[in-house]
This record gives structure tokens, sequence and C-alpha cells, in this order.
């Protein structure tokens, strides 16, 4: 094993990228080894060796890895301009062995947490970069440990919050999630054309949000905003109000459906369409509910998570508000995958540029934790956040003014 790079002046970094993708693994990529190579320029490190791992943990148990050589740090820059993974990503749970052993990423008898170990110390790897969500995250902090305290090596670990959602604690914004908000907004600029497509159109539009509502309300502000701005010719139909957001459902949010329902008739007798903005995660426990009921088998990932595309809420909705608003035809356009395969925009770029240069700086001193905006800091600083402290589901703040002004112009609060 490698030993920390603060005691030889080299380090063997590696990256790797995990979970469902986010407007921010190429930009994060990109401006890691910039940082990297830079500190190597600058004498703050004398050696240097970045090894990606292709498809996440996949890779690392596999052992199918690439060294990037000195032509890519010249060109790493393009990687700004791509979306998805310029690595690969796959679902992997390092605990989950009867998962790891039915996909073949490890042999009967071993541990996926041991076969990593081994790969990375072959590797000679004392640095490790991960970007995902909070599951990627945390679990390369127990990677680390186990290594430390099963074979005695040291790995610092710095972590880089990917997540739509902007759900984990206590960071105040992952990285990917405004693009994915503006992506979601253009996504829907076109699909309302859709309303004018037949009477009584109701369109759902449904955007990823497991637990948190965030997504969905910073989608449907980007798309209110678009709105505002857009120019319409009277006395044609179309026009601001029947274009506009009329409803956005949200986890965090009790929704009366029949109250609901009624208020929405109202607009689909005035503009001959209604326009909801959903998230994948409203309702998700009802249905659930109901399929257990049944008897029937509720699909789930590798980490346990309901598998949301299969279930479908947005379906299920429709079907119930469809009625209540007396609809002629409904379309269910989801903007999930569309949002989160972007390149990162610039608000992103500027963010995961700032956590990736003191991530770099973290590492080189060997300090562990996945950065972000720590909101229990004063000050919202930069760091690299402990990962005890790092948790999934934080809910999406509805008191927020931007929400609260948002609802109230489309009607749906008083």
């Amino acid at each position: 094993m490698a030993s920390n790079g603060t005691a030889h002046g080299s380090f063997n970094v590696a990256l790797m990228t995990s979970g469902g993708l986010a407007p921010c693994l190429s930009s994060s990529v990109a401006h890691l080894i910039t940082y990297w190579k830079e500190a190597k320029d600058t004498g703050k490190i004398s050696g240097l060796s970045i090894r990606c791992y292709r498809d996440g943990y996949k890779g690392m148990l596999i052992g199918d890895s690439f060294v990037v050589d000195d032509a890519a740090f010249a060109d790493v820059d393009v990687l700004h301009n791509l979306g998805g993974s310029p690595i690969g990503n796959s679902r992997v749970k390092l605990t989950n062995i009867k998962d790891c052993l039915a996909r073949g990423f490890i042999k009967e008898g071993e541990t996926p947490l041991e076969v990593a170990a081994q790969q990375l110390l072959k590797d000679e790897i004392n640095v490790i970069h991960t970007i995902g969500g909070d599951d990627t995250n945390t679990q390369a902090a127990e990677l680390a440990k186990y290594i430390a305290e099963k074979h005695g090596g040291k790995i610092t670990v710095v972590g880089m919050p990917k997540t739509i959602d902007n759900d984990v604690y206590p960071i105040k914004q992952t990285f990917g999630a405004d693009t994915a908000a503006q992506e979601g907004s253009k996504y829907f600029q076109n699909v309302v054309s859709e309303s004018t497509a037949n009477p009584r159109m109701l369109i759902i539009h449904e955007c990823m949000g497991r637990d948190s509502g965030y997504l969905t309300a910073a989608t449907a502000r980007a798309y209110h905003d678009s709105v505002k701005t857009q120019k319409f010719c009277a006395p044609f139909p179309t026009c601001s109000a029947s274009r506009d957001v009329h409803a956005v459902w949200i986890p965090e949010i009790s929704i009366d459906i029949e109250k609901e329902g009624a208020r929405l008739k109202k607009i689909m007798d005035e503009q001959d369409c209604v326009n909801v903005f959903l998230s994948e995660g409203s309702g998700v426990k009802d249905i659930v509910a109901e399929m257990e009921a049944k008897g029937e088998e509720v699909p789930r990932d590798a980490f346990g998570h309901v598998a949301l595309a299969k279930i479908n809420p947005g379906v299920y909705f429709s079907k119930r508000i469809a009625e209540l608003v007396d609809a002629q035809k409904t379309l269910v356009q989801k903007s999930g995958y569309y949002a989160r395969s972007a390149p990162a925009n610039a608000f992103d770029k500027e963010l995961i540029g700032k956590c990736a240069k003191i991530g770099v700086e973290s590492a080189i001193a060997g300090v562990t934790g996945c950065m972000g905006e720590d909101e229990d800091k004063e000050g919202t600083p930069i760091r690299a956040i402990e990962f005890e402290r790092i948790k999934g589901g934080k809910p999406f703040d509805t008191t927020l003014g931007w929400f609260q002004e948002l609802v109230k112009e489309i009607g749906q609060v008083e």
C-alpha cells in the first residue's frame, strides 16, 4: 500500500462516478484533474498519477480502470461541455453481497468490501474522489475505514456531492440540481405546446425527486419565469394563462385531491388545458401500500429504493385528475432523463470548481470528507464535511420565499 501522499509528496489518485446521472459528472472530473495537475505544476506535490475506475464500484470490483495520460491532461477542459459521465456509472452497493454475486462482480465466498480493498491496495491508491450521492460517498468512507482496520492502510476519501434532488444533509446545494431544473424548464417549453393538440388537454410533467420536491419546485419556478417573458398575440387563445404552470405537487405538501381537482377544473373550463408539475416521489407511499395490499411485488433497486420508473406515479395520478377536471386527453411526460443528462450550466460549473479546488487541497492535507457548502457552519463555508454528518433524504424547504411566491402566483394557495 502506498503511504499517504503528505509523507512522500507523490499521490496516486483515483476517480469514480456512481449512481444515477446528473449534470455535473463530466465537469467534476475535469475540475478535479485540472486542480491536481495545478498542484503538481506549482510544486505542491512531487508526483501524480490519476486512475479512473470505469462504471463506478463495478470497475473497482472487477479491476477495470485506466490511467489519465499527458494528452488527456491537456484536453480535459472539453469534458465541461459533455453531459453524462466520462468514466461511466453503475448502481452497486458494497454491502449487498447477494447483488454483487448475482451480477458477477465477486465470487462465492468473497465480500465486496474485501475485493474493492484488494484492488485499491494493488493500484496503490492513497486518495479517492467519489462523485455521487450520499450512498456513493458514505460507502467510500466505509471502504477507507475497512482498509485502515483490516489492512493498516490509509486512503483519503474526498467526495463530490452529485444529485439533482438537492436532498443531502448538511449541504446547501448539490451539484447538477440547478442545471437539471433549467433543463426541465426548457423541456416543458416545447411539451406545453401539446396543450393545443386536443381540447381539454391535461399534461402531467413528471420530474425526478424520490423524497425531495426541490427539483420539481425549481423546474416549475424556472418555467413559470420563462412564461412571464414570453410574448403572445391576442386574440389567439394560446396565452400565458394557458401555457403556465397550474399546479406543483411535491412530497412535502399534502394535497387535497378533491379540492385541487375543483380548482383545476375551473382552469380547464377557462383555458381548455391544465399543466401539472408532479414530483415522481409524490404519492409513492400510497401506491406501494396499494400494491402490497394486492399481494404484488414492489420493484426495488440494489439499495432497496422503490423503482419509481416501474410503478409510474405520473400515470397513477393522471387517471384520477383526468376524471376530476373532465379531461378529454391526458399526456404524461417525464423530463428526468433529458434534464439529468445535460452538461453542467455556468452556476454548477462555478460551484463544482470551488469545491474541487478546496477538495484537492483537503486531499493533499489528508482531510477526508464530502465537499459542499456546510449549512451547519456560520457563513456556509465550502469544506470537506465529515462523512458521519452526510445523510440523504433532506426535504425541500417549502417556506422559501421564492416557492411561496410561485404557488401564490399560480393560484395553488391564496
